[in-house]
């Protein structure tokens, strides 16, 4: 197949779920309810913490923002997908593929570092109980959200800008339902060692700054952070869990 440059390209085509149309219409009542139910369960999350003076503690200050991740993480790729699905299409444009591959790895990122946040938070209250009002103050959380933020956001525009610079062949297939940045990187036609190495080395990094003092509960959590579904119902078991510890407290 002979490469043309990233500049001709106009779109990609994603997998295709089914032809039939009786299943199409099925399938786009579960995706569109699944979708509705993440975002409205996400936003009762953040509405009891934000209604509950007795839940502004930065434990749950982190987990309120875990629901604005998932509802952006979701928002990036379920809506095209069931624009497609309602209008039996596949293509997805050159600049909305590169929007879906920033945005996904960004949130998934920020969704990580709150994780890590939330397992410090945890580690500093069972350790360091006299010295965790000092420690965990205001200032200091929302540091680490920025922090959080900073981090993903280079990550993920440096991700970005080096698919720029690929080069895509006349099959611009992805087996995928979105835009996910491996199968991209698999699709292009020039040499891609360089984006594969920039993987490897973010994902060494960013494993490194989450591993350190609580190991087995980042281990645990980010196994379950792929799935949706799951990581709802450990939002909702967490918010139950922490309610009557920091009550405790």
């Amino acid at each position: 197949m002979k490469p043309r440059n990233q500049t001709t390209v106009s779109e990609f085509l994603l997998l295709e779920l089914t032809e039939n149309p009786a299943v199409q219409l099925l399938l786009f009542s579960l995706f569109l309810s699944m979708y509705l139910v993440t975002v409205l369960g996400n936003l009762l999350i953040i509405l009891a913490i934000r209604s509950d003076p007795n839940l502004h503690t930065p434990m749950y200050f982190f987990l309120s923002n875990l629901p604005v991740t998932d509802i952006c993480m979701s928002t990036s790729t379920i809506p095209k997908m069931l624009v497609n699905i309602q209008a039996q299409n596949r293509s997805i444009s050159y600049t909305g593929c590169l929007s879906q591959v920033f945005f996904l790895m960004a949130f998934l990122v920020l969704e990580n570092c709150l994780l890590t946040a939330m397992a410090y938070d945890c580690y500093v209250a069972i350790c360091h109980p006299l010295m965790y009002p000092i420690i965990m103050n205001p200032s200091f959380c929302v540091l680490l959200v920025l922090i959080s933020l900073f981090i993903n956001g280079v990550n993920s525009l440096l991700h970005a800008l080096m698919v720029l610079k690929l080069s895509f062949c006349t099959d611009l297939e992805i087996p995928d339902f979105f835009c996910e940045l491996s199968q991209v990187i698999k699709s292009a036609c020039s040499d891609t060692f360089i984006n594969n190495i920039l993987i490897y080395f973010s994902s060494v990094i960013l494993g490194g700054l989450e591993i350190p003092h609580f190991s087995e509960l980042t281990l645990v959590i980010k196994l379950t952070c792929s799935d949706t579904l799951i990581n709802n119902i450990l939002r909702y078991v967490a918010f139950v869990l922490f309610a009557g510890v920091h009550t405790l407290e």
